[in-house]
């Protein structure tokens, strides 16, 4: 498994390197560094992790299973760069690196006990495949020691993860935190299955059964991670899609709304340029259909607006929405009334209930509005009650002929 596993995880981890790279002529920080070495040596680890690879490295080196002390050796490497970028976004540069070297000192001491247990093996065949399991079961000291300093480091970064993914002032920066945190559990499943095997080992027998685990645990702890570390510089991009998605999907939405109200005042409809961009395009339609809204105030009876009103808190609508109907309600009755040439005797003062303070929030309340006047039952209701009560006192049309 780990011949396909493997591979995958090393080419996502080039992609993530190569996009790293691009920052480190306008950024030395000892974040990106960091950030840059874990990827290298992520990289390296699932290369060579890789069967064939593994093999001619440890060839080219003339030791057997040099391969699985490079790999495991990165990984301690690795958990230094991480520890590292946590520990400068979470405090300030000095309080970092004195936060760091205690945890630095203590990956060092756990690397050459490696290497020493290393050295005193004697497996005499590349193990490619099975190297864990065969280092689990022969010399469970090794095994031991890599994954106390990878499982302390794991549990170290989930925690450092997860604390500052609730102060992180970025959007983007909070959900890769929360990411890396989240595989905590898979690398836990993952050391388990190890430890584990140096259980087996003891008793003759060995993890082979549990092994496929092991690798499915640890390649989702891998990927996600890394997406989890490159997310601040590349969700951004994510949220600009998103936004354009959005604003094409409320700009066709409110198209129709614009078309009705707007038929009978054509006045605030100015053309656009053709090749006019999407947010002017929305924030023209959003002003044109606020100012129909004026212009269709002079048609607009009280009475429909109290009846809107009433239906709505009867329904127990939330405020948003009871303005929504309201408004809706007026400007439907507003419009018949036009058409029909027949003006209330006495006009509403103002058009509007709601008062959104921002370009957002005007967004989000046309789109109420909008759904309220195409088809919303209270709105149906209110302007039958309005008519039913005799409440629309109209007088025609005064035109130049009659006047």
């Amino acid at each position: 498994m780990n011949s396909v596993l493997y591979p995958v995880c090393a080419v996502v981890a080039l992609l993530a390197l190569l996009y790293k790279l691009r920052v480190l002529p306008t950024d030395r920080s000892a974040t990106q560094l960091a950030l840059t070495g874990n990827f290298l040596l992520l990289f390296v680890t699932y290369t060579v992790s890789t069967p064939a690879v593994w093999v001619a490295t440890s060839k080219a080196a003339g030791i057997v299973n040099f391969s699985g002390l490079l790999t495991q050796s990165c990984v301690v490497l690795m958990s230094a760069c991480q520890q590292l970028v946590l520990l400068h976004l979470t405090h300030e540069r000095a309080v970092a690196w004195r936060k760091a070297v205690p945890r630095l000192i203590g990956l060092a001491l756990a690397l050459g006990t490696m290497v020493a247990l290393f050295s005193a093996a004697t497996i005499q065949r590349e193990a490619p495949n099975d190297f864990a399991l065969s280092k689990a079961q022969y010399y469970p000291a090794y095994i031991t020691v890599y994954l106390l300093a990878y499982t302390a480091n794991q549990i170290d970064v989930g925690i450092l993860g997860w604390r500052y993914a609730k102060i992180a002032s970025a959007p983007w920066l909070r959900r890769g935190l929360l990411l890396i945190a989240l595989t905590l559990p898979f690398a836990l499943v993952y050391s388990g299955c190890r430890a584990a095997d140096v259980v087996a080992g003891q008793f003759g027998t060995n993890g082979r059964a549990w092994e496929p685990v092991a690798q499915v645990a640890v390649t989702i702890a891998t990927i996600t991670k890394i997406v989890g570390w490159t997310l601040p510089d590349w969700g951004r991009h994510l949220t600009t899609l998103w936004e354009g998605v959005r604003d094409r999907l409320v700009l066709r939405e409110l198209a129709r709304f614009h078309r009705r109200v707007t038929a009978l005042v054509p006045e605030p409809v100015i053309p656009l340029d053709p090749h006019a961009d999407l947010r002017t395009r929305l924030y023209r339609t959003v002003v044109e259909i606020r100012d129909a809204q004026w212009a269709l105030r002079t048609w607009m009876d009280p009475a429909v607006a109290d009846a809107a009103r009433r239906r709505a808190e009867a329904a127990g609508l939330a405020a948003d929405d009871v303005a929504a109907a309201v408004e809706a309600a007026q400007l439907r009755a507003a419009i018949e009334a036009k058409a029909a040439d027949l003006r209330p005797a006495a006009h509403t003062t103002t058009p509007r209930v709601a008062e959104p303070e921002d370009l957002v929030a005007e967004l989000a309340f046309q789109r109420k509005l909008a759904r309220a006047f195409a088809g919303s039952p209270v709105v149906t209701a209110a302007l039958a009650d309005a008519a039913g009560d005799g409440g629309r006192t109209t007088t025609p049309l005064r035109t130049e002929e009659n006047a």
